[in-house]
């Protein structure tokens, strides 16, 4: 079990956004309800077994793998420290679904997938054509 600082954990997040896959998207009817708990309650909830990377006070993150595809799941003990994460990782690229302290990333179809599993709101990450 390890500490990392929000932006440390980020990197994993841009890592993992090198190996996303695309999955099939289960869909779902109408807007579902956002999910809360544990990492462990919400890793249920999306059908996977956390592998759990980082495991400190201020946040928790495993990489997940489901019949969507690979993603991270990161829960936070504050909305402060959420929103410091989500903004240092989202100068990553990649989509993000934001529930109430707790982050999922992966590709666009698993994602959407996991909207309908978790509910959520779904963001994305800076655009990074013309890059270096």
């Amino acid at each position: 079990m390890t500490r990392g600082t929000p932006a440390v954990t980020a990197g994993a997040v841009a890592a993992l956004l090198a190996l996303t896959g695309c999955g099939a998207d289960d869909g779902g009817a109408g807007e579902p309800r956002t999910v809360t708990g544990s990492l462990e309650q919400l890793a249920g909830e999306a059908g996977c077994e956390p592998d759990m990377q980082t495991d400190a006070d201020e946040i928790r993150q495993a990489l997940c793998e489901n019949t969507d595809g690979k993603f991270v799941l990161a829960t936070f003990a504050t909305d402060r420290g959420q929103r410091e994460w989500l903004n240092a990782a989202k100068d990553y690229g990649g989509h993000y679904l934001v529930g109430r302290k707790w982050v999922a990333v992966g590709g666009t179809e698993v994602v959407t997938a996991l909207h309908g599993r978790l509910g959520g709101t779904m963001e994305e990450g800076a655009a990074h054509a013309g890059h270096r």
